[in-house]
């Protein structure tokens, strides 16, 4: 999910974050859009659901969401459809709402006036129609005159802030050594495609290097659009694919990139500066606002690769490039050819996805994209009401009473390991539905006739926004995530779980529901964020958050091993046109589920204890146990098209949703239990391939 800061400044911040991609009664008020609570399309959980046809023993995700897919295929205008797109629909049905308002309203003032220009200038299409390429010429020009590797590096030091020069990327995070502090990142980037593999490999049956021609085609006519001769563009174009080529040999790939170690590099700025002579890191950081005597260059090969090309390829090529890049950065908010083109290629020959979104949704992403906290001080006050904060907190202390229990119940871990486990444990922070303080946007202001130009206010407002904190105590109470996204995530650095707002609706959490239903939702749901602070990343992080090894040596042998038959697991797996899912890549999230999974199933045993309801109770025919793990199922009710489920297996470190359904119950004898399956069944592992972690 987006954050609320450029990609750039916040993705050193991000490093050591992981997302997700009940008994108390929680109630928000039901979002502005959202159809009536009997809608089929809504993805709660009913027993009229379930495709009989089918036995859950095989496969519990077709079981309980087959028919329901059926029936809801992928709309148009997207490239995947499920209980998460579907909640996310409803968010940004309330927050259009609350942005037209905004815009309708001209004695507005602080977040709603923030809010209604930013979204009013988006849809005045007629001022961005007039403006045409104009934006993007004023910086070819000075393009144009680069003459030497000094002025590329120069370049890349003003337009780190803007996004039109990504060679790299760089912002603040806490300092893995002393999450106390925020200190500067430097971190590989400069792609276009998704991940290396697209440039070095030709792909299953040439997909990568068809991918790569058309990305040639893309980038050829969205120069031509700003004016260059069709010739010269396909030439700077060639040249662009040629140097992110060279970028993608130095890259680490994204299971590498899951390795902290290999995020963390801290250098003096002489030892960076004699590393990298031609990238100039004290002009680089002076131009960013930031007086530091040293930082992490997070992947050093990397940065030679990089300084190397700076210094060697003609200066003609880096204009290609920055030119190429210039213009994928701004097309999304010029006119339409420009528009319609980026999305000819990202969204359509990449992803599938057969037609763009409406412009109003466009326009709200990237009022999201920008001002995210303001747009969700606006959702909070209209859709979230404090009580149902207070309640959630209740929730979250069973699911962490059950984790504890676990943790002490563990017969593979030594009492020294499992000291530091619970330290960590007992200093766990939850932050639910919205931030107790709200970020100030004092000095960021939008013209209603300038698109683009409040686009880049906005990023050089947010990047400068993330640089300000570098030396100075790292903020545990600060979001990154705002109040209406359908998500939740743990950051390691911080050692926080975080519950937005707009994931606290069916099929996470449902106030009409049963015990079960909302503990195979929203309370697998919580038991998935604290387990991440268990998982092969985060278990490398203390209860302070600092990057330390806090397990004994044999202990940390043993936990590799169990995670190793959960790589194995994954890596059994296959998905579109035979390819397989990467169980090292979704290793964290995995693991994640497993035990986030398991913790939830003991806390809805300890809450129907307490609250009196036999194990044997059923509703509509089927027992609590039943239900928990058909709720589950029904939290990753997902499809996607081809060409996304390709990209996410190269991409993303979340499995496939089906398989996320099927992979932790499968190795849970509670769910062979709750289901009467048998040893053989597709849903029941062995014991010798049955995995056990938390």
């Amino acid at each position: 999910m987006k954050s609320i800061f450029p990609k750039r400044a916040a993705l050193a911040a991000a490093i050591a974050v992981t997302m997700l991609a009940a008994g108390s009664a929680i109630a928000a008020k039901q979002t502005a859009g959202a159809k009536p609570k009997d809608d089929p399309s809504t993805p709660r959980f009913r027993v009229t659901d379930l495709d009989t046809s089918k036995r859950v023993c095989d496969d519990l995700s077709e079981y309980v969401n087959s028919k329901w897919l059926a029936a809801n295929p992928i709309p148009s205008d997207r490239t995947t459809w499920g209980a998460f797109e579907r909640l996310a629909q409803q968010s940004e049905e309330a927050t259009h709402a609350l942005s037209v308002k905004a815009a309708a309203n001209t004695r507005a003032t602080g977040a709603e006036k923030l809010v209604g220009d930013l979204f009013a200038s988006g849809m005045d299409t007629k001022a961005r129609e007039a403006m045409g390429a104009t934006p993007l010429l004023a910086v070819f020009k000075e393009i144009d005159s680069l003459k030497t590797p000094a002025d590329i590096a120069r370049y890349m030091a003003v337009h780190n802030d803007d996004g039109m020069a990504d060679a790299f990327n760089a912002g603040g995070g806490s300092d893995f050594k002393d999450a106390t502090k925020v200190i500067a990142f430097a971190m590989q980037g400069g792609l276009s495609l998704p991940e290396r593999a697209y440039y070095l490999e030709d792909g299953k049956d040439g997909s990568y290097k068809r991918i790569r021609e058309a990305f040639v085609g893309h980038l050829k006519n969205q120069l031509v659009n700003a004016g260059v001769a069709p010739d010269a563009a396909a030439q700077q174009a060639a040249q662009t694919l040629s140097l992110e080529t060279k970028l993608a040999e130095a890259s680490l790939s994204p299971i590498e990139r899951r390795d902290p170690a290999k995020n963390y590099n801290v250098v003096s700025m002489a030892e960076a500066q004699a590393a990298n002579p031609n990238l100039d890191w004290a002009n680089f950081w002076k131009a960013q606002g930031v007086n530091v005597d040293s930082f992490s260059l997070s992947q050093p090969k990397f940065f030679q690769a990089l300084d190397g090309l700076v210094a060697n390829e003609p200066v003609a090529v880096w204009q290609s490039y920055f030119r190429t890049h210039a213009a994928m950065s701004l097309a999304p908010y010029l006119s339409n050819k420009f528009q319609d083109e980026q999305f000819a290629f990202f969204g359509k020959t990449l992803k599938g996805q057969p037609e763009q979104r409406d412009l109003w949704k466009r326009v709200l992403g990237s009022v999201q994209g920008s001002t995210g906290e303001a747009l969700g001080q606006l959702y909070v006050k209209e859709y979230f009401p404090a009580s149902s904060k207070k309640a959630m907190e209740g929730l979250v202390a069973d699911l962490s009473q059950a984790l504890k229990a676990r943790i002490n119940q563990l017969d593979w871990m030594s009492p020294e390991t499992k000291k530091k486990a619970m330290e960590k444990w007992a200093s766990f922070k939850p932050m639910i539905g919205y931030p107790d303080k709200w970020r100030s946007w004092q000095g960021l202001s939008f013209k209603r006739n300038d698109y683009v130009g409040n686009i880049l206010a906005a990023r050089k407002f947010n990047s400068s926004y993330s640089m300000a904190k570098i030396g100075k105590p790292s903020d545990r109470s600060e979001w990154g995530m705002t109040p209406q996204t359908v998500n939740a995530y743990y950051n390691a650095s911080k050692n926080v779980i975080v519950f937005p707002a707009a994931i606290l609706q069916p099929p996470f959490f449902d106030p009409n529901a049963d015990l079960a239903v909302n503990y195979g939702g929203i309370g697998a749901v919580i038991g998935h964020e604290m387990l991440h602070g268990y998982d092969d990343k985060g278990s490398q992080f203390d209860a302070n958050g600092n990057f330390s090894n806090w397990w004994t040596e044999s202990d940390r042998k043993g936990f590799t091993a169990r995670t190793d038959k959960l790589v194995q697991q994954f890596d059994d797996y296959r998905s579109v046109d035979g390819l397989p899912v990467k169980g090292q890549l979704t290793l964290g999230e995995n693991i994640a589920d497993l035990g986030g999974l398991n913790v939830a199933f003991d806390a809805l045993h300890a809450a129907m204890k307490r609250d009196g309801i036999k194990p044997d109770a059923k509703i509509d025919g089927l027992t609590y146990n039943q239900r928990f793990f058909m709720n589950w199922a029904t939290v990753w009710r997902r499809n996607h098209r081809p060409e996304e489920l390709k990209v996410r297996l190269n991409t993303d470190s979340h499995a496939p949703a089906n398989f996320r359904a099927i992979g932790a119950p499968s190795n849970m004898p509670a769910f062979a239990n709750a289901f009467q399956c048998k040893a053989g069944d597709a849903m029941v592992r062995d014991e010798a391939h049955r995995v056990v972690i938390w």
